[in-house]
């Protein structure tokens, strides 16, 4: 494995289209999160975070500047992502499952 794999192994976060919801999210994330990285491909936004990519509704709210229907407008936006996913009514979490292989 490559540096740069191995540095990639690790994080978790959403997929989202692009767009100013999508910009509010990852702006949300940022906010809420450390050593955030965004790979910008065009269409989509790849957001990953070191184990733990945590988001709220609120924190959306504040960049997007409107109301924001929590998870359910997320889903609408996200096309994929890496983790292990909950969702809740406030917040969305996404977290690294290590499977304990070596």
């Amino acid at each position: 494995m490559n540096e740069q794999a191995g540095d990639l192994y690790d994080r978790v976060g959403p997929v989202l289209q692009t767009g100013a919801v999508g910009a509010a999210i990852v702006a949300a994330i940022k906010d809420l999160n450390s050593d955030v990285m965004v790979l910008d491909r065009g269409a989509y936004l790849r957001v990953m975070v070191p184990r733990r990519c945590f988001v709220t509704r609120v924190a959306i709210e504040k960049h997007l500047g409107r109301a924001f229907r929590f998870p359910g407008e997320l889903e609408t936006v996200m096309s994929a992502f890496k983790g292990a996913l909950k969702l809740g009514q406030e917040d969305a979490v996404w977290q690294f499952a290590d499977s304990g292989k070596k």
